[in-house]
């Protein structure tokens, strides 16, 4: 009966508390415990779920650019707290604050790149910037963005990630929309095509403005994307919603976006859609007679 006696080993168990914190991030729908620095590597993406955690402007243009072809321009610009607002915390020191976290002026980063050989203007926004809200910096970037593609006659892709204006600035912020909107205007009449990524979340003013613009409306898996939040539709209207009404997946079934890509295949998917408005690794950007319409 030794055979059934106790082990000569002794079981080790490993606490929760034992486990160093920043090492390990936990899946949200599978549950599974992924080592951080293979996570970062995935860019962000859970092996076994697909699920998509938010990504860094950095490294967003490390997944969508060829290797060293980015230029940042307008990294000067800064934002003036004009209105000198104050609350609980001050403005000011909120962007002093996110500054200092970010190592960023603002949330978006913005210049030109090539995608698989082909030369495009591209803005990434920050979702860890104040939320990536949009305030006076943010349009302007995103509104040069777009007229330096109009000027060079290349591509615009904008990645948005946002909970939209930036209330602090008041009426200023609200006037982005209407900047960004135009400019969106003149491109489409020069049959320059803009391509916008919608991620997690994706909401409120930048939504109802350059986000839903674009001339190809692509979104992550799982985003969040809408105006107003759940709760706030739900007091107003005083009914009850579909389930997961405002994901990517409730607006592609309703046509409200046009493709849903995984994060690891969408650089290959936006070359294919630059190709099919002509514009190709050979000729970068193509002759306004070989290339089609925008819309």
């Amino acid at each position: 009966m030794a055979i059934f006696g106790k082990p000569k080993y002794s079981t080790i168990s490993v606490r929760r508390k034992d486990i160093p914190k920043g090492l390990w991030t936990r899946c949200p729908v599978c549950g599974e415990m992924v080592y951080n620095r293979d996570l970062e590597k995935n860019f962000m993406v859970v092996p076994k779920s697909g699920y998509h955690f938010p990504l860094s402007a950095d490294r967003r243009i490390d997944l969508l650019c060829d290797g060293a072809t980015f230029r940042e321009m307008w990294q000067e610009l800064e934002t003036v707290d004009v209105l000198e607002f104050c609350g609980e915390i001050s403005y000011a020191k909120k962007l002093a604050d996110n500054r200092e976290k970010t190592k960023m002026r603002d949330a978006v980063v913005a210049g030109t790149a090539k995608l698989c050989g082909i030369p495009i203007a591209v803005a990434v926004m920050d979702f860890r910037f104040l939320g990536a809200s949009m305030g006076c910096v943010v349009g302007e970037k995103i509104t040069r963005t777009i007229e330096l593609g109009l000027g060079k006659r290349i591509p615009v892709i904008l990645v948005c990630a946002s909970g939209g204006a930036r209330m602090y600035e008041g009426i200023l912020s609200l006037m982005q929309m209407a900047k960004t909107s135009a400019a969106l205007a003149k491109l489409k009449e020069a049959n320059v095509p803009c391509v916008t990524v919608l991620t997690n979340p994706t909401m409120a003013g930048v939504m109802a403005s350059f986000a839903s613009l674009g001339d190809i409306i692509i979104a992550e898996p799982g985003a969040l994307i809408g105006f107003a939040g759940p709760r706030v539709i739900r007091e107003i209207t005083r009914q009850d919603l579909p389930n997961g009404f405002q994901t990517a997946e409730f607006l592609l079934a309703h046509g409200l976006i046009d493709q849903i890509v995984h994060r690891l295949e969408l650089k290959e998917r936006l070359e294919f859609l630059l190709n099919a408005f002509g514009y190709t690794r050979k000729n970068g950007a193509a002759s306004r007679a070989e290339k089609p319409s925008a819309r």
